[in-house]
């Protein structure tokens, strides 16, 4: 897997803009269109509706937080430390319920499913992203390193 870049960061908060402009679009149309449907006494349809909508749109704000935090880092304008301790992505987001999703047009399920495949990509990209810093160690321990480094050069130079 690459590292995390720039282009990579890029990318992926183009493509999250695009699927939020399109959730928030698609989801407002079919909240209309439940509404001149569904009868007065199926509140439950108009409930799933929004339900669902802002679960996906919300998956989706969560990603495009997190792209952002990341191009801010690459801009220079958060630190690592600062990355690192605030610029988590939610862990074990909720699932769409599949029965609801089921019962959504072709279209909108296409958009829930987009929204599930991002927040997937971007759980990957941070999983690894953290993982190396790991197995890289820490800032601590990589000065602590250095020191150690230093210490034996000074001592094998005396």
């Amino acid at each position: 897997m690459p590292s995390l870049n720039p282009r990579i960061v890029d990318a992926l908060h183009a493509e999250a803009l695009g699927l939020a402009d399109q959730v928030r679009t698609r989801f407002e149309r079919l909240r209309q269109e439940t509404n001149q449907i569904v009868a007065d006494d199926e509140d439950l349809r108009r409930v799933q509706v929004s339900c669902e909508a802002l679960r996906t749109t919300t998956r989706v704000m969560h990603c495009l937080a997190w792209l952002l935090n990341h191009r801010a880092h690459f801009a220079g304008e958060l630190s690592e430390l600062q990355l690192r301790r605030h610029g988590r992505l939610i862990a074990n987001f909720p699932d769409s319920d599949r029965e609801v999703v089921a019962n959504l047009p072709q279209d909108v399920q296409a958009l829930v499913h987009d929204s599930q495949r991002l927040y997937q990509r971007i759980q990957r990209l941070e999983q690894a992203w953290r993982s190396e810093a790991i197995a890289n160690g820490s800032a601590v321990q990589r000065l602590r390193d250095r020191l150690a480094r230093a210490v034996e050069d000074h001592s094998s130079a005396a």
